[in-house]
């Protein structure tokens, strides 16, 4: 977080405490749904939980490209993906079990926020 504190930050950006929240809701949130389709013996069961794989990735690494290495366009550009594998893990779960897709909503609605936040952070901070 303290790269976080270092660089111009757009409105709307919310302080620095308030990640670790919402990331702990959020992997709660995630970690109930991805449960409710393991346990789920549904043919969709498999494709939905390799896509959740896949976005877990994702998310890990973008923290890498934007805090560690300072790569923001890439990182804004890398979090437009998590952002459509999200969509898309959440569309899989629906299939599968409807309560495991509306769990992950909100993790789709922070991501769309940090798409705005990573790009503000590109944009004022190039």
């Amino acid at each position: 977080m303290e790269t976080y504190q270092q660089f111009q930050k757009p409105p709307l950006s919310p302080p620095a405490i308030v990640f670790p929240i919402v990331w702990t809701i959020l992997f709660i949130l995630m970690g109930i749904s991805a449960y409710q389709i393991y346990v789920s013996d549904l043919d969709c069961r498999r494709p939905a939980l390799i896509v959740f794989g896949v976005q877990l990735a994702f998310n890990f690494l973008w923290s890498i490209f934007f805090f560690n290495l300072r790569a923001y366009l890439f990182a804004f550009i890398w979090l437009i993906l998590l952002w459509a594998l999200v969509l898309a893990m959440i569309l899989l779960f629906y299939r599968c079990r409807r309560s495991a897709a509306l769990l992950q909503i909100p993790y789709l609605l922070w991501v769309t926020f940090a798409v705005y936040l990573s790009y503000s952070v590109w944009m004022l901070n190039r």
